[in-house]
């Protein structure tokens, strides 16, 4: 006889925007990395066009420009894909504030409420690793010993993100995980 367990799926997103004001930036590009408890891996990575100049310094740090992005799909075409992606998981980010932020008000302006339930890889890495002197991303990976290919684009960041996260899991029982995991505003 089979017994059934629950398969906890999360999400870990990074996502690159055009910088902007608060609550106007639009999204450039996009990866997910969705992990099951069982360890299987699946990825979500796309470049998106945002129809809207992207800020001169953050083309800089991320090498993403307006020319790359203007054959690309608009968020509204691909908006399915993603809640479909990340449908009954957990949205992991580091810094998932500005993450899920971002990508809520890109499913608001075409009308699709989305909500997950939230984990932030800082706060799980402040209990998890309470020495570290930063948090930032590069830093606090580098300190751990973990290699961030193509570092400020979602898919080298996310994966980063991922590597954390299966450490800090690692670390910790599922019960203290389940402790961060917090509603949307």
């Amino acid at each position: 006889m089979e017994t059934e367990t629950t398969d906890i799926i999360y999400s870990i997103v990074d996502i690159e925007t055009t910088g902007g004001k608060f609550n106007q930036e639009k999204i450039t590009e996009i990866a997910i990395f969705n992990i099951k408890n069982d360890g299987s891996i699946s990825v979500y990575h796309q470049l998106i066009n945002p129809n809207k100049k992207i800020q001169f310094f953050v083309e800089k740090l991320t090498g993403i420009n307006n020319v790359m992005l203007k054959d690309k799909p608009v968020f509204e075409e691909i908006a399915d894909e993603i809640n479909d992606f990340t449908e009954n998981s957990i949205f992991v980010a580091h810094n998932v504030n500005f993450d899920f932020r971002v990508l809520r008000n890109e499913f608001s302006q075409i009308g699709i409420k989305f909500r997950r339930d939230l984990l932030c890889t800082i706060e799980l890495s402040k209990n998890v690793f309470p020495t570290m002197k930063s948090y930032s991303l590069g830093k606090l990976v580098s300190n751990l010993g973990i290699k961030i290919k193509n570092r400020h684009r979602a898919e080298g960041d996310a994966k980063a993100t991922l590597d954390l996260f299966i450490l800090i899991k690692s670390k910790i029982n599922q019960k203290e995980l389940d402790k961060y995991v917090k509603k949307p505003e």
